[in-house]
């Protein structure tokens, strides 16, 4: 049974289910835990912290007030007075979790939140691996608040959080293609009828894929050039590395460690470490295979330049033997025939750029209409929802041939 009450109101014995705002800000990388220590009841009363969720049923719920008023002789003293029913602290009997999916949101709406989850992801993941590098063991509970976050995100609106990680430069692309991967991890794994849980052990595992490469030489790690056969040998035990480094920890679950050690196996059998092929391959490897591909395919890179979206989708789906068909086909859903930054062009003879989805309209998007093709100039920004029938997409574009270098600006925008 789950009750809401004032931070103030936590005591020790409690059992802390979730705290309100920012799953980053808190003060300390854990939920769902006893509160049996004095020093983390006084810092979760110090942190600002405006309210708390308790589960009753395995800790100590809120004490009555039992503080009666004096009482004349032989008279018997009134019950014990309970704890006003407010609304801080009402019990919550069949109230769901308190980090159940959120509504849909636009892009638009999301976008702001988005760009602050992406940060505070990309600082943390940046933290973890720092530490993993250095030998130490990655937080389990550290990661799983990242993962939390990057969630509710990508319940709100998939594409917000996901186009915005692909905006991650070369300095910052092993951060951030950890970030991209989990919240794509999520969203393949909504979209394919995962449970919550397992959409977050999807995320979590999208998060710590690469965490091998941490234990690879800087040097090859980091090469802007192609790397030579012996190079290439040393990066590819990283998936070995990463798994070995989460096993011993003992505190990640199975999945999460299969998804490191096989997120580069390929349904021919022709992938690494273990040449495994067809279901020997878990779900949740096969979907890490088709996440870790896109992000990398359209990011920039040391030694390339970011494909586009949709080009992106219709190479890898050429990719024969690669990745799973169904998996592949549940993730372009998932994304969006033309995802968010594709350039398309219109009936109307116009160019514009997609900045949202319209669920269950694939071929329908929201765009932004910003080029004329009968005059070859630019034209006012208008936005339009396709899935009205004002215009419809007869193709996609390729942005270099036109060498348009703004794009990412105007899908962004939101206004």
């Amino acid at each position: 049974m789950l009750k809401k009450i004032p931070t103030e109101q936590a005591t020790l014995g409690m059992f802390l289910q979730s705290m309100e705002g920012s799953w980053l800000s808190h003060p300390f990388w854990k939920t769902r835990f006893l509160l049996n220590d004095a020093a983390d009841l006084a810092s979760l009363k110090a942190s600002g912290v405006p309210h708390i969720w308790i589960d009753v049923a395995k800790g100590k719920d809120v004490p009555v007030v039992e503080a009666p008023l004096p009482t004349p002789l032989n008279v018997a003293p009134p019950p014990p007075v309970p704890a006003p029913r407010t609304e801080a602290v009402a019990t919550m009997a069949s109230a769901p979790e308190p980090k159940s999916p959120p509504e849909r949101v636009s892009l638009k709406d999301e976008m702001a939140q988005a760009a602050e989850v992406v940060n505070r992801s990309r600082q943390a993941v940046m933290s973890m691996f720092n530490e993993a590098r250095l030998g130490r063991a990655v937080s389990q509970e550290q990661s799983a608040m990242v993962v939390e976050e990057l969630a509710g995100s990508v319940w709100r609106n998939p594409s917000a959080l996901i186009s915005l990680a692909r905006l991650k430069t070369r300095d910052d692309y092993t951060y951030m293609h950890s970030v991209a991967v989990s919240a794509m991890m999520i969203a393949l794994g909504q979209q394919l009828g995962l449970s919550e849980d397992e959409q977050r052990e999807a995320g979590l595992a999208g998060l710590l894929h690469d965490v091998g490469k941490m234990l690879m030489p800087l040097e090859v790690l980091n090469k802007p050039g192609s790397l030579t056969d012996d190079e290439f040998a040393i990066m590819k035990s990283h998936p070995g590395k990463g798994h070995a480094a989460l096993e011993a920890s003992g505190a990640f679950a199975e999945g999460v460690l299969d998804v490191v050690l096989h997120h580069h196996e390929k349904m021919d059998g022709t992938g690494y470490p273990k040449k495994l092929s067809g279901d020997q391959i878990s779900l949740l490897a096969r979907m890490g295979a088709v996440c870790d591909v896109y992000d990398a395919v359209t990011s920039t890179r040391p030694y390339k330049n970011a494909w586009d979206p949709a080009a992106s989708l219709a190479r890898m789906a050429q990719w024969k033997g690669h990745f799973d068909p169904k998996i592949f086909q549940a993730f372009v859903v998932s994304l969006g025939i033309f995802p968010v930054g594709t350039l398309v062009k219109l009936k109307s003879q116009r160019l514009a750029v997609v900045i949202d989805q319209t669920p269950g309209k694939l071929t329908q998007p929201q765009v932004r209409v910003f080029f004329s093709l009968k005059s070859n100039m630019p034209v006012d920004l208008q936005t339009l929802d396709l899935s009205t029938g004002t215009d419809a997409i007869v193709g996609r574009e390729d942005p270099d041939t036109w060498g348009f270098k703004h794009l990412n600006d105007l899908w962004s925008q939101t206004r």
